[in-house]
């Protein structure tokens, strides 16, 4: 088990999401910054489903009661094992009753903690990822534990990697959402030249924009929405659903996220700036 000091300000646990409920408005859920989980599990020979605690912000105190391997990623954060600081995207031995604590925020907004052969919480309709209409827990706050396997012997092939990280860019590409057509030739300048920034209000199930640009009074059904939709408004303000989001929508979904800039935006927090490219 892993015992739980100190939850951190939002951790949770998650894998590469829920499929196929959405059509009965399950969200896909899922780690948000899928690139950074997916480097971690692979220095660990996961199975690329293996769940991870994402830790948003600040980060929690926990203490192993079973040997294993751990490895860090996405958002840069002071971590330390037993007093000694640790590094992103290297492989650590971990013995029973090591301490990892984790510090200041010092680049991007989540971190990731992998773990030999995964986190086990019970699987909800094919996921482990914590969503809390649906699970009985929405971060780790209230739990006491953590289930994961013990391992003693772990060779990697690889020990550590030096990855192309998602922290540092600001670029955000795009493909053309159902609605694009809609939009002005004032409305597509606006959009591709506009230097955005984060607003306050921005979450596992949205990211709001500061700058507003032309609004659309076009009325349309209720529609299927996907993580990385962005919808406008007709007050011209901007909405990026993320995993958590709503499956329907009735605003124009005018441009979809490629996933490495899903993985982008995740590490954003409000005020971070960035421009969006049509790919």
């Amino acid at each position: 088990m892993l015992n739980i000091l100190k939850p951190g300000f939002f951790t949770t646990v998650q894998d590469t999401g829920r499929f196929g409920y959405r059509d009965k408005g399950v969200p896909v859920a899922g780690a948000m910054d899928s690139f950074s989980v997916s480097k971690v599990n692979t220095l660990l020979e996961n199975n690329e489903k293996c769940a991870v605690l994402e830790i948003t912000m600040t980060g929690p105190e926990l203490k192993f009661e079973k040997d294993t391997y751990i490895v860090l990623g996405g958002a840069e954060m002071t971590v330390t094992l037993n007093d000694t600081a640790v590094e992103n995207y290297k492989v650590y031995k971990i013995n029973t009753g090591d301490i990892l604590s984790y510090g200041k925020l010092t680049k991007g907004f989540r971190a990731y903690l992998g773990i030999k052969d995964g986190f086990n919480p019970p699987s909800v309709l094919g996921s482990r990822s914590f969503f809390k209409p649906i699970t009985e827990q929405d971060t780790i706050k209230k739990m006491a534990n953590l289930p994961y396997s013990t391992c003693k012997h772990f060779n990697p092939k690889i020990s550590e990697l030096k990855v192309d990280s998602v922290l540092d860019k600001s670029v955000l590409e795009v493909h053309k959402g159902p609605e694009f057509k809609l939009l002005t030739d004032k409305q597509l300048s606006q959009l591709f030249y506009t230097d955005f920034s984060v607003a306050n209000e921005n979450n596992r199930m949205a990211y709001q924009l500061n700058e507003i640009i032309e609004g659309n009074k076009t009325s349309m059904l209720t529609s299927a929405t996907l993580p990385g939709t962005i919808q406008l408004t007709p007050s011209g303000k901007l909405i990026v659903l993320m995993k958590d989001g709503q499956t329907t929508g009735g605003y124009p979904r005018i441009l979809q996220l490629t996933d490495i800039a899903m993985s982008v935006l995740a590490q954003k927090k409000s005020g971070d700036h960035f421009k969006f490219k049509l790919k």
